[in-house]
């Protein structure tokens, strides 16, 4: 799927999207197959977003002991939809560029910032092996459960 900068920036700017939010419990997700489960939800709609060729913005407030929210958006560049403005600073407004899906996870004990952004697949990898992909999400996820709970344990001791 590709798109040219100026259309993506305006469909975030009219909110021409899908968008979804779900919620689950920490401790609901404490297993690697929990969270590919949950990963899977979320991508079930990235894909369904794709096969219409529309833009997403998808994700999972997980409540608990320490919040987090992991949302899966689909854009040319690693910017959330929130700084979409932003997007023109870095591409060609006339250029069309491939669509990947960014995986964003937002919350106090992420990191400094308390957000990140990373690629997690391109749209023909969600459309052709979601398995796999949700695998690599849930992996990502997991990982981020880890650092949250490092990132606590290290506040608490200042």
């Amino acid at each position: 799927m590709k798109i040219l900068t100026k259309e993506l920036i305006k469909k975030i700017e009219e909110k021409d999207f899908l968008e979804d939010l779900e919620t689950a419990r920490y401790a609901d997700l404490k297993s690697k197959a929990k969270c590919k489960e949950a990963a899977s939800v979320l991508l079930n709609k990235v894909k369904i977003a794709i096969s219409k060729d529309r833009l997403v913005s998808t994700g999972m407030l997980v409540e608990g002991m320490r919040p987090v929210t992991f949302t899966l958006e689909s854009n040319i560049i690693n910017l959330p939809f929130a700084n979409y403005k932003k997007i023109s600073n870095f591409c060609d407004e006339e250029k069309e560029y491939e669509v990947k899906i960014y995986l964003e996870a937002s919350g106090d004990y992420v990191n400094a910032s308390h957000f990140r952004i990373d690629v997690l697949a391109d749209c023909n990898e969600v459309m052709n092996d979601l398995d796999q992909v949700a695998d690599k999400m849930a992996d990502a996820m997991q990982a981020f459960f880890k650092q949250m709970s490092e990132n606590s344990k290290k506040k608490a001791e200042k």
